[in-house]
């Protein structure tokens, strides 16, 4: 018998990228986590993102949006489609988002659709944020999805 182990799987959403190139001095924790992170962990991870995330991070109002579009474009996309566009518009109707920023759902969704293992962000306030987790649970097992552990990348180091 053979056992295939597999990476865990990661969506990364936009605010991890736009951190790498954030050069606000509030920023440089966040910064320097995220380089770090980048650097040395991504290669324990099979990693994913969404158009969602290029579309967002496109935009040239964006800062950095050239380099921060460049350093998205390395990793794999996971495809959107009507029954994301679905998931989407439950978690706006039940607030589990603001509707001003569905960019927040259309994270959750791709990455509770593909049954990915964590989300990683910097959201703090719409994701990964404790107040949050049995709301979006409740919500995602009565679609019968499974929810991605949302973290930010402080909390995935792998230890050597």
């Amino acid at each position: 018998m053979y056992i295939i182990y597999m990476n865990p799987s990661v969506y990364i959403d936009s605010t991890f990228f736009s951190f790498y190139y954030d050069e606000r001095p509030e920023s440089q924790h966040r910064r320097g986590i995220t380089i770090d992170w980048w650097n040395s962990q991504r290669h324990f991870f099979s990693l994913y993102t969404s158009p969602f995330v290029i579309v967002e991070i496109s935009n040239p109002v964006y800062p950095n949006w050239e380099k921060v579009s460049a350093l998205a474009q390395a990793v794999p996309l996971l495809t959107s489609s009507d029954e994301i566009e679905g998931i989407i518009n439950l978690y706006l109707e039940h607030k589990l988002m603001p509707h001003d920023d569905a960019g927040d759902a259309a994270h959750l969704a791709m990455a509770s659709f593909y049954e990915i293992d964590y989300l990683l962000t910097w959201n703090c306030i719409h994701l990964a944020n404790a107040n949050k987790t049995n709301h979006i649970r409740t919500l995602n097992l009565r679609m019968g999805l499974l929810t991605p552990e949302i973290i930010t990348p402080e909390q995935l180091f792998r230890e050597e």
